[in-house]
This record gives C-alpha cells, sequence and structure tokens, in this order.
C-alpha cells in the first residue's frame, strides 16, 4: 500500500525522466488515474510513444533504465507484437507501473480513460483525439471475440463429465470459467470498461451478492453440482437482462439437460 503523495512523487520522477529523452515523442496516461485514482492501491499505467519506427527498441530500453532508477523489485518485460512492448515495475511499497512503448502512429484508444501528458510535435493529441472520436463511434465499444453462451454452456458440459469421473481439480477449472463468462456478461450489460477490467466491486450489488453465492464451502460432488446450477441460473438472468448475448433453442436445451 502507498500514499497519494508517494504515488505522485513516482508519477512526477518518470514523466519528467521520459520527457527529456529525445526518442519519445509522448506519453500518455491510462486507466483511473486519468480521473482520479479509484484508491492507494491503483497502478500508475502509462502509453510511451517514439515517431519513428526504428526506435521502438531504442525507447524501450530507455524507459527499462528509467524504472530501474526508481529501485524497483522487479521488472517484467512482455512483447505484444514486433513494435509494442509492456514493461511491468513492482517497488517496494507494492506499487505497480505499467508502461506500454510504441510508435506513434501505432497508438490507439480501448477505453475513455486516457490523457495526454507529453507531446513534443502535436503528433500523439491528434492521433489520440483520432482513435477516440473511432472509439465513441463504435455501435460496440468493447469488442468481445468469443461466444460467450456457447463457452458457458461447453464449460457446463465439462463440469459435469469431469464430477462423474470425480475429477474435482479439473471440475473447479469448469467452474470458474463458467464464472469468467458471467462477469464478462454482466459487465457487458452495465456497460463497463471490459479492457482490463477489475473493478468488480462496482457492479450491481445484488449481482455481486447472487455471483458470491455460487461459491462452494465444500468440495464435494453434491455442492460443485449446486454451485454450477446457481451459475447457470445467475447466467439465464444475466443473458435475459442484456443484449448482446443470445442462446439458440439448441443450446437452451443443451444447458437445460444437465
Amino acid at each position: 500500500m502507498y500514499s497519494s503523495d508517494e504515488r505522485n512523487e513516482f508519477f512526477m520522477k518518470i514523466i519528467e525522466r521520459l520527457e527529456s529523452s529525445d526518442l519519445i515523442d509522448g506519453v500518455v496516461q491510462l486507466g483511473s488515474g486519468v480521473m482520479g485514482y479509484m484508491d492507494e492501491y491503483s497502478d500508475i499505467d502509462l502509453m510511451v510513444s517514439t515517431s519513428k519506427l526504428e526506435d521502438v527498441e531504442s525507447t524501450k530500453s530507455f524507459v527499462h533504465r528509467t524504472l530501474s532508477e526508481l529501485n524497483p523489485v522487479y521488472i517484467k518485460e512482455k512483447q505484444f507484437s514486433r513494435d509494442i512492448y509492456l514493461l511491468i515495475a513492482f517497488m517496494e511499497n507494492s506499487l505497480e507501473f505499467n508502461v506500454s512503448i510504441l510508435p506513434s502512429d501505432l497508438l490507439n484508444v480501448k477505453s475513455p480513460l486516457w490523457k495526454v501528458i507529453v507531446d513534443k510535435t502535436g503528433f500523439v493529441s491528434e492521433k489520440m483525439n483520432a482513435e477516440n472520436e473511432l472509439f465513441q463511434n463504435k455501435q460496440i465499444k468493447y469488442d468481445v471475440y468469443i461466444d460467450i453462451a456457447f463457452e458457458f454452456v461447453y464449460c457446463a458440459l465439462s463440469l459435469d463429465k469431469e464430477l462423474k469421473r470425480n475429477n474435482f481439480i479439473y471440475a473447479l477449472k469448469m467452474l470458474e470459467k463458467m464464472r469468467e463468462y458471467v462477469l464478462l456478461a454482466q459487465a457487458m450489460n452495465e456497460k463497463k470498461k471490459l479492457h482490463q477490467f477489475k473493478a468488480y466491486d462496482t457492479l450491481d450489488s445484488s449481482f455481486i451478492e447472487a455471483y458470491l453465492s455460487t461459491y462452494p464451502d465444500e468440495i464435494t460432488v453434491e455442492k460443485l453440482t449446486t454451485s454450477a446450477g446457481k451459475l447457470k441460473d445467475l447466467f439465464a438472468v444475466v443473458v435475459v437482462q442484456g443484449s448482446r448475448i443470445t442462446m439458440d433453442k439448441g443450446l437452451h436445451q443443451l444447458l437445460n439437460s444437465l
């Protein structure tokens, strides 16, 4: 845990350092920090862009050195494509930095929570505003590339099969996958920011109560079967309340056969 003053000190240090580099074209803040951090556990999320494609690797190395100057406990590097990197740095007081590095041409908007902090040429603001307009005009702002209804039913079928085998570990995995699809469906109903959504405590209170009641208090076939039944009922309610997820007659019959 850390105070807002501590986080602000870290934030100002890294922004000042990043802005000093000729490699960096702009810095965009993402997440809850744009509107005011949710609490003392909130992370610092940034996009760092460079104007030249060939400078991405060097920019990533510079950002890594900059984060290292803050004496982190650990830094993890991920690469999502040839020209997009993510650095995750953990500080001693549990403060977490998530810094993506990419060409300015590839800047994008995945949620309304963004703010340009550094823009040396004006291009970063121009690009982000253009991407934001595209985002706002999307009929469906948060794309989900899976058939949630089918995947939920498929997990329910797998759960039923594994319980008959007394394979509790795999059955529990299927139960958690079912919960994941229920959460996703409810978040879509409430028009929540699906991209890296974690604020489950902001979901409808009656949904939260029903969701938490699906956890078993004992690992037995009977208890897991009861949990699965509660999840099936909750999923049915969530689907009826929303408009994004549909279940055809055959899929309903398949689920009800369990």
